[in-house]
């Protein structure tokens, strides 16, 4: 399926979409066990059967952490010298996180209310 991108600025509902719940994504995986980015990349492209894919995790990450959400848990150097940064969640980003979950489920919801609806009303129209 091709990418429909809106005319004014090359941005498609999927870039948006990602943009917007990339942190909730994050947190949620980070809730489990810390992670280093590419194995967190990893994760939600596995976990979404490869149709949540995020190729600009670091940006996310960074903000997280500045909000005080995310901190780096350590460091590990690879058998090929490259470090690697765990992170990790933190009391006051389990704490956003359940605030993002609430969100996004009502958020959810109400679109779900709208879309139902409007079937229900495009179907009445055509017995017309």
């Amino acid at each position: 399926m091709e990418k429909a991108v809106s005319k004014d600025n090359g941005h498609s509902f999927e870039d948006y979409f990602k943009r917007a719940t990339s942190p909730m994504m994050t947190l949620l995986i980070l809730n489990e066990k810390p992670m280093y980015v590419y194995k967190l990349s990893q994760e939600l492209e596995k976990r979404s059967n490869s149709t949540y894919k995020m190729n600009f995790l670091y940006p996310v990450l960074y903000k997280l952490q500045q909000q005080g959400y995310v901190e780096e848990y350590s460091q590990e150097i690879t058998e090929s010298h490259r470090t690697r940064n765990y992170y990790a969640i933190t009391e006051s980003g389990k704490e956003y996180l359940k605030y993002l979950l609430k969100t996004y489920r009502e958020l959810l919801s109400a679109v779900e209310i709208v879309i139902n609806e409007s079937m229900g009303l495009e179907e009445d129209n055509e017995k017309k």
